[in-house]
Protein backbone atom coordinates (compact mmCIF):
# COMPACT_ATOMS: atom_id res chain seq x y z
CA UNK A 1 0.00 0.00 0.00
CA UNK A 2 0.83 3.43 -0.79
CA UNK A 3 0.22 5.79 1.64
CA UNK A 4 2.84 9.01 0.29
CA UNK A 5 2.68 9.87 -3.15
CA UNK A 6 5.48 12.79 -3.58
CA UNK A 7 5.81 14.71 -6.67
CA UNK A 8 9.07 16.68 -7.33
CA UNK A 9 9.82 19.86 -9.15
CA UNK A 10 10.72 23.32 -8.40
CA UNK A 11 8.13 25.88 -7.70
CA UNK A 12 7.10 28.95 -9.33
CA UNK A 13 6.01 30.42 -12.24
CA UNK A 14 9.41 30.43 -14.28
CA UNK A 15 10.08 26.29 -13.59
CA UNK A 16 6.27 25.40 -13.87
CA UNK A 17 7.19 24.21 -17.39
CA UNK A 18 10.55 23.10 -17.49
CA UNK A 19 11.46 19.18 -17.79
CA UNK A 20 12.53 19.26 -14.15
CA UNK A 21 8.59 19.45 -12.57
CA UNK A 22 7.30 16.54 -14.49
CA UNK A 23 6.30 14.57 -11.38
CA UNK A 24 4.75 17.92 -10.25
CA UNK A 25 2.81 17.95 -12.97
CA UNK A 26 1.21 14.11 -12.64
CA UNK A 27 0.57 14.60 -9.41
CA UNK A 28 -1.20 17.96 -9.92
CA UNK A 29 -3.33 16.25 -12.73
CA UNK A 30 -4.42 13.35 -10.31
CA UNK A 31 -5.26 15.78 -7.65
CA UNK A 32 -7.84 17.81 -9.96
CA UNK A 33 -9.29 14.63 -11.63
CA UNK A 34 -10.41 13.52 -8.04
CA UNK A 35 -11.09 16.75 -6.61
CA UNK A 36 -8.29 16.98 -4.34
CA UNK A 37 -7.35 20.26 -3.05
CA UNK A 38 -3.81 21.03 -2.51
CA UNK A 39 -2.93 23.31 0.01
CA UNK A 40 0.09 25.39 1.04
CA UNK A 41 1.68 23.92 4.90
CA UNK A 42 4.35 26.03 5.81
CA UNK A 43 5.44 23.66 8.84
CA UNK A 44 6.62 21.25 5.89
CA UNK A 45 6.91 23.88 2.84
CA UNK A 46 4.86 21.80 0.64
CA UNK A 47 1.46 21.79 -0.93
CA UNK A 48 -0.03 18.93 0.90
CA UNK A 49 -3.22 17.10 -0.34
CA UNK A 50 -5.27 13.71 0.40
CA UNK A 51 -6.42 11.33 -1.07
CA UNK A 52 -8.46 8.20 0.49
CA UNK A 53 -5.42 6.80 2.01
CA UNK A 54 -3.02 8.42 0.29
CA UNK A 55 -1.45 11.67 0.87
CA UNK A 56 -0.16 13.97 -1.85
CA UNK A 57 2.91 16.02 -2.02
CA UNK A 58 4.46 18.52 -3.71
CA UNK A 59 7.73 20.36 -1.86
CA UNK A 60 7.78 23.45 -2.07
CA UNK A 61 11.36 24.57 -1.54
CA UNK A 62 13.18 23.59 -4.79
CA UNK A 63 14.10 20.12 -6.13
CA UNK A 64 17.99 19.99 -3.88
CA UNK A 65 15.89 19.91 -0.49
CA UNK A 66 12.74 18.10 -1.38
CA UNK A 67 13.38 15.29 1.46
CA UNK A 68 12.92 17.92 3.96
CA UNK A 69 8.92 17.70 3.28
CA UNK A 70 9.31 14.19 2.72
CA UNK A 71 10.90 13.51 5.97
CA UNK A 72 9.16 15.96 8.33
CA UNK A 73 5.23 14.20 6.48
CA UNK A 74 6.30 10.65 6.40
CA UNK A 75 7.83 10.98 10.25
CA UNK A 76 4.85 12.88 11.14
CA UNK A 77 2.71 10.02 9.88
CA UNK A 78 4.68 7.08 10.50
CA UNK A 79 4.98 6.51 6.98
CA UNK A 80 7.58 3.83 5.60
CA UNK A 81 9.85 4.19 3.01
CA UNK A 82 8.15 1.52 0.97
CA UNK A 83 4.79 3.18 1.40
CA UNK A 84 5.95 6.03 -0.33
CA UNK A 85 5.96 6.52 -4.06
CA UNK A 86 8.35 9.24 -5.75
CA UNK A 87 7.18 10.78 -8.93
CA UNK A 88 9.99 12.41 -10.94
CA UNK A 89 11.78 13.17 -14.44
CA UNK A 90 14.13 10.51 -15.46
CA UNK A 91 17.07 11.13 -18.27
CA UNK A 92 17.54 8.06 -19.27
CA UNK A 93 14.47 7.73 -21.25
CA UNK A 94 13.16 9.09 -23.92
CA UNK A 95 9.71 11.30 -23.63
CA UNK A 96 6.51 8.48 -23.25
CA UNK A 97 8.46 6.15 -21.38
CA UNK A 98 6.89 5.79 -17.65
CA UNK A 99 8.54 3.13 -16.02
CA UNK A 100 8.06 1.87 -11.84
CA UNK A 101 10.81 0.62 -9.45
CA UNK A 102 11.48 0.10 -5.70
CA UNK A 103 15.17 1.12 -4.72
CA UNK A 104 17.47 1.83 -7.08
CA UNK A 105 20.23 4.63 -7.38
CA UNK A 106 19.75 8.51 -7.76
CA UNK A 107 21.88 9.11 -11.28
CA UNK A 108 22.83 12.49 -9.97
CA UNK A 109 18.68 13.67 -9.38
CA UNK A 110 19.24 16.37 -6.58
CA UNK A 111 15.62 15.26 -5.36
CA UNK A 112 16.54 11.92 -5.13
CA UNK A 113 19.62 12.71 -3.21
CA UNK A 114 17.96 14.78 -0.86
CA UNK A 115 15.22 12.24 -0.44
CA UNK A 116 17.34 9.50 0.23
CA UNK A 117 19.53 10.74 2.68
CA UNK A 118 17.08 12.53 5.02
CA UNK A 119 15.08 9.16 4.71
CA UNK A 120 18.12 6.72 4.81
CA UNK A 121 16.62 4.38 2.60
CA UNK A 122 16.55 4.03 -1.01
CA UNK A 123 13.41 1.46 -0.37
CA UNK A 124 10.86 4.13 -1.77
CA UNK A 125 8.90 3.36 -5.08
CA UNK A 126 9.64 5.70 -8.05
CA UNK A 127 7.68 6.27 -10.78
CA UNK A 128 9.92 7.94 -13.65
CA UNK A 129 8.46 9.80 -16.41
CA UNK A 130 10.79 10.13 -19.23
CA UNK A 131 12.22 13.44 -20.30
CA UNK A 132 14.47 12.24 -23.14
CA UNK A 133 18.59 13.26 -22.68
CA UNK A 134 20.60 16.30 -24.35
CA UNK A 135 23.40 13.77 -25.81
CA UNK A 136 25.91 15.62 -23.54
CA UNK A 137 25.95 14.81 -19.45
CA UNK A 138 27.71 18.51 -19.65
CA UNK A 139 23.97 20.23 -20.67
CA UNK A 140 22.12 18.71 -18.49
CA UNK A 141 21.93 21.19 -15.78
CA UNK A 142 20.57 23.58 -18.85
CA UNK A 143 18.81 21.18 -20.33
CA UNK A 144 16.31 20.09 -17.20
CA UNK A 145 15.38 23.62 -16.70
CA UNK A 146 14.39 24.42 -19.70
CA UNK A 147 10.51 23.72 -21.81
CA UNK A 148 10.68 20.10 -23.87
CA UNK A 149 9.79 20.76 -27.31
CA UNK A 150 5.87 20.48 -28.07
CA UNK A 151 6.10 16.85 -29.55
CA UNK A 152 8.29 15.96 -26.23
CA UNK A 153 6.01 17.42 -24.34
CA UNK A 154 2.90 15.39 -26.16
CA UNK A 155 4.78 12.40 -25.63
CA UNK A 156 5.77 13.16 -21.71
CA UNK A 157 1.87 13.74 -21.24
CA UNK A 158 0.47 10.35 -22.90
CA UNK A 159 2.93 8.93 -20.47
CA UNK A 160 1.97 10.29 -17.31
CA UNK A 161 -1.66 9.88 -18.66
CA UNK A 162 -1.23 6.22 -18.82
CA UNK A 163 0.42 6.20 -15.55
CA UNK A 164 -2.46 8.47 -14.00
CA UNK A 165 -4.54 5.07 -15.17
CA UNK A 166 -2.52 2.86 -12.80
CA UNK A 167 -1.97 5.29 -10.35
CA UNK A 168 -4.83 3.67 -7.84
CA UNK A 169 -3.72 0.18 -8.11
CA UNK A 170 -0.60 1.42 -6.89
CA UNK A 171 -1.91 2.96 -4.24
CA UNK A 172 -4.06 -0.10 -3.36
CA UNK A 173 -1.10 -1.95 -3.23
CA UNK A 174 -0.89 -3.92 -6.17
CA UNK A 175 2.05 -2.89 -7.91
CA UNK A 176 3.19 -6.01 -9.85
CA UNK A 177 -0.55 -5.50 -11.74
CA UNK A 178 -0.13 -1.89 -11.77
CA UNK A 179 3.67 -2.05 -12.93
CA UNK A 180 2.77 -5.06 -15.95
CA UNK A 181 0.21 -2.62 -17.01
CA UNK A 182 2.30 0.19 -17.34
CA UNK A 183 5.32 -1.38 -18.60
CA UNK A 184 2.80 -2.95 -21.83
CA UNK A 185 1.39 0.17 -22.83
CA UNK A 186 5.15 1.81 -23.11
CA UNK A 187 5.61 2.63 -26.88
CA UNK A 188 7.72 0.44 -28.71
CA UNK A 189 10.18 3.66 -30.22
CA UNK A 190 10.20 4.61 -26.42
CA UNK A 191 12.11 1.96 -25.24
CA UNK A 192 14.82 3.38 -22.73
CA UNK A 193 18.77 2.56 -23.75
CA UNK A 194 19.69 2.35 -20.47
CA UNK A 195 17.62 -0.61 -19.87
CA UNK A 196 19.37 -2.24 -23.09
CA UNK A 197 22.88 -1.51 -21.69
CA UNK A 198 24.95 -4.35 -19.71
CA UNK A 199 27.16 -1.98 -17.83
CA UNK A 200 25.54 0.66 -15.95
CA UNK A 201 24.50 3.67 -17.25
CA UNK A 202 27.11 6.72 -16.86
CA UNK A 203 26.05 9.02 -14.05
CA UNK A 204 24.99 12.48 -14.72
CA UNK A 205 26.20 15.79 -13.00
CA UNK A 206 24.08 16.92 -10.21
CA UNK A 207 22.13 19.14 -11.42
CA UNK A 208 22.85 22.79 -10.16
CA UNK A 209 18.92 23.84 -8.43
CA UNK A 210 17.67 27.36 -8.12
CA UNK A 211 17.89 28.13 -4.35
CA UNK A 212 15.40 29.76 -1.81
CA UNK A 213 15.81 31.09 1.47
CA UNK A 214 13.32 28.99 3.99
CA UNK A 215 9.86 30.35 4.96
CA UNK A 216 9.33 31.14 8.62
CA UNK A 217 7.66 27.89 9.89
CA UNK A 218 3.81 27.66 10.99
CA UNK A 219 2.90 24.85 13.36
CA UNK A 220 -0.45 23.25 12.78
CA UNK A 221 -0.95 24.00 9.23
CA UNK A 222 -1.36 20.79 8.38
CA UNK A 223 -3.77 19.13 10.20
CA UNK A 224 -6.10 22.35 10.22
CA UNK A 225 -5.65 22.00 6.46
CA UNK A 226 -6.40 18.25 6.00
CA UNK A 227 -8.91 17.90 8.89
CA UNK A 228 -10.45 21.12 9.50
CA UNK A 229 -9.06 21.53 13.08
CA UNK A 230 -8.93 25.01 14.57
Amino acid sequence: MVRLVVGLGNPGKEYERTRHNAGFWLVERFASANGVMLRKDGKFQALVGRHEQAFLLMPQSFMNGSGRAVQMLAGFFKIKPEETLVVHDELDFTPGVARVKQGGGIAGHNGLKDISQRLGSHDYWRLRIGIGHPGDKDAVADYVLQKPSAEDKTAIDQAIDRALQVLPQMIAGDMQSATQKLHSGEPKQGEPKAVEKKEPPKKDAPVKEPEKKPEPQKSGGLLKSLFGKK
